[in-house]
């Protein structure tokens, strides 16, 4: 599987002690060229570089067809009474429909968007909480419940208790 991250989600997911064992789920992970140009943090910086060395992660590049459908998007959102989408969460969301890549995120704008647009209702989108349910399923992860105090305790990420209780984890 093949997965595209925007910002939120790295910059997450880069504090989690387990980070790498997102990569026995998806074979790759692309980083768009505009998340990567809005991260700032260098521990964030860092994880990208070693995945790109070892071929885990790869660049996405700007193509035009998905840059004016992204701005399509960020301009459409705004007009829309649901969360507005800004343009890398958009780019990745577009990708994820044009490639049938999964979208790594944790912008509510990006998941509003998948859930508003009939066009976009195919995308898979995975924010943290569910690349751990995901984790326990594969085996990696044992104890779900401990797993996810144990990303909340390092990233400082707080699950909401209708996200938790979806997966029957409260």
């Amino acid at each position: 599987m093949i997965a595209i991250a925007d910002t939120s989600f790295l910059i997450d997911w880069v504090r989690y002690s387990k980070r790498d064992l997102i990569f026995h789920i998806f074979d790759l992970v692309y980083v768009p060229e505009s998340v990567f140009n809005e991260v700032r943090s260098e521990r964030t910086l860092l994880w990208i570089a070693q995945g790109l060395e070892s071929n885990k992660l790869a660049i996405f590049p700007e193509l035009p067809q998905i840059r004016d459908e992204a701005l399509r998007l960020v301009y459409e959102t705004r007009r829309l009474p649901l969360r507005p989408v800004d343009y890398p969460e958009a780019y990745c969301v577009v990708v994820g429909k044009v490639l049938r890549y999964t979208v790594l995120t944790e912008n509510g704008g990006a998941v509003a968007l998948v859930n508003y647009y009939k066009e976009y209702m195919d995308v898979k989108v995975m924010r943290a909480l569910e690349v751990l349910v995901e984790l326990h399923r594969n085996g990696l992860v044992t104890d779900i419940r401990n797993e996810i105090k144990e990303y909340s305790r390092e990233t400082g990420h707080m699950f909401s208790n209708k996200d938790l209780s979806y997966y029957g984890l409260i």
